[in-house]
C-alpha cells in the first residue's frame, strides 16, 4: 500500500491493492481516528473528499450504530442526504466512548479549517 502525507501530516492517502484509495486522519497524538467511507480512484480526490469533509462538517450528522457480529458501536458522518462520507477506524465498548470520538473527530475537522 502507498502512502501519501498532506502538508499538516494529519491526513494520510493509502492506496489499497485493488488501486483504490481512502485518506485516514490522525489526531495529535498520532492515532488514526476516522477513514473516509468511500473509496476514490485518485489520491488527489482522496484529499479533496478530506477537504470538502472538513468544510462541510457543520452540516454532517453522526449516525452511531452497533457493530452486527460483535459487541461494540461505530459511528459514521454522512452528508445531509445520508451519504457516507467518514467512518470510526475501530469499535467502541460503550455508546458514551462512541460519543466522545466522533465529538472529537468533529472537533479535528474544526481545528483543521
Amino acid at each position: 500500500m502507498d502512502t501519501v502525507r498532506d502538508e499538516s501530516g494529519r491526513v494520510l492517502v493509502d492506496r489499497a491493492e485493488n488501486g483504490r484509495y481512502r485518506w485516514r486522519a490522525k489526531a495529535s497524538n498520532g492515532r488514526i481516528v476516522a477513514i473516509s467511507a468511500p473509496a476514490y480512484s485518485g489520491a488527489d480526490e482522496a484529499r479533496r473528499a478530506y477537504s470538502r469533509l472538513r468544510r462541510d462538517a457543520p452540516n454532517l450528522s453522526a449516525r452511531i450504530s452497533h457493530v452486527k457480529d460483535g459487541t461494540g458501536w461505530t459511528w459514521v458522518l454522512q452528508s445531509p442526504g445520508g451519504t457516507p462520507l467518514a467512518r470510526s477506524i475501530r469499535s467502541y465498548e460503550r455508546y458514551a466512548t462512541c460519543q466522545i470520538a466522533v465529538a472529537k473527530f468533529l472537533a479535528l475537522l474544526a481545528a483543521d479549517v
